[in-house]
């Protein structure tokens, strides 16, 4: 089962009606087969080292702030795999990670629950969570999936979750999306699609406006993970591309090393590979309608989207 890296953009998704939404409502249209269990990785999880939660029933976090009532009231209530996860934990010590801990507080964070919710709204597939170490470097991550490739072929989805771009200083909401963003965001899926997977790792070096795009790495280091994870001779599609709030790409990637590019999954039940679904994206001031931000009637809250306890930071 390909790895897979969701943009989650604001804890507002579910309510949210925009591209994106719609994207992961389908998501079984894109992927039909059920997975037997699934890793999330989550940006909003961090610690010092490798952590993974070994709960039997997972809990809901609401790692947010000012939001409406409504939002407070979704759960996902997928219960957890602690056999799984003692499996991730003995993979990456195999793999010369050295301290890897077990956290039985941890729940499911927003980074997790919020696209989850729409992918799999049944919450029937055991959900377990990895944390990331922002500290730690891009190197680092991409080990952390390589050490979990093999997971792959036991029907475990890793799915990533994190933000393609991620500055809450630029959200607004200006339907223009900022060159800034739009230019790391080219980057972005044209070093995956043409395998520049180095620099990809190394992206605060090569991309352009890293710095601004990402002023801490804890969004964009989940990618790493699932980039990781697909193996060796991996190749990348984007499945998805829009933006919301001017500056938050959505953008989805899967990961694979038997990967077709440019052609539509069936929904036949027939073998089935990534479509490319990305936009065109332009600079500001741009008229293209498909890569306007969609706000609902919810853009008033998005001053107050800030994560408390520093994003689970331990």
């Amino acid at each position: 089962m390909d790895p897979v890296y969701i943009s989650h953009g604001s804890p507002m998704l579910p309510l949210e009606d925009i591209p994106a939404r719609d994207f992961l409502r389908q998501w079984r249209q894109y992927l039909p087969e059920k997975p037997t269990a699934i890793v999330a990785i989550s940006a909003h999880w961090n610690t010092s080292h490798p952590s993974v939660t070994t709960t039997s029933q997972n809990t809901t976090i609401h790692d947010f702030y000012g939001f409406p009532p409504e939002l407070y009231k979704l759960q996902y209530k997928a219960r957890g795999e602690p056999e799984l996860a003692k499996q991730v934990k003995g993979l990456l010590q195999a793999a010369g990670f050295r301290t890897v801990q077990e956290d039985t507080k941890w729940g499911l964070d927003h980074g997790a629950w919020v696209p989850l919710y729409l992918m799999y709204p049944e919450a029937d597939i055991p959900v377990i969570q990895l944390s990331v170490q922002p500290a730690q470097g891009g190197l680092h991550h991409y080990n952390l999936g390589k050490a979990l490739s093999s997971l792959k072929n036991e029907g475990v989805l890793i799915m990533a979750s994190g933000s393609a771009t991620h500055n809450l200083r630029y959200i607004s909401s200006s339907n223009a999306v900022p060159a800034w963003a739009s230019e790391f965001d080219d980057w972005l899926n044209d070093a995956l699609s043409k395998g520049r997977f180095e620099e990809v790792i190394e992206f605060e070096k090569y991309a352009p406006n890293a710095k601004k795009v990402h002023p801490s790495p804890e969004h964009f280091y989940p990618l790493l993970v699932a980039l990781g994870a697909a193996g060796e001779d991996a190749k990348a599609c984007r499945i998805h591309a829009s933006w919301a709030h001017s500056s938050l790409s959505m953008a989805c990637f899967s990961f694979s090393t038997a990967l077709v590019q440019d052609t539509e999954r069936s929904h036949d039940g027939g073998t089935r590979t990534w479509k490319d679904s990305s936009l065109n994206t332009k600079s500001v001031g741009s008229e293209d309608p498909n890569i306007k931000a969609n706000l609902g009637n919810k853009g008033s809250f998005l001053g107050r989207f800030f994560s408390r306890a520093t994003h689970g930071r331990q």
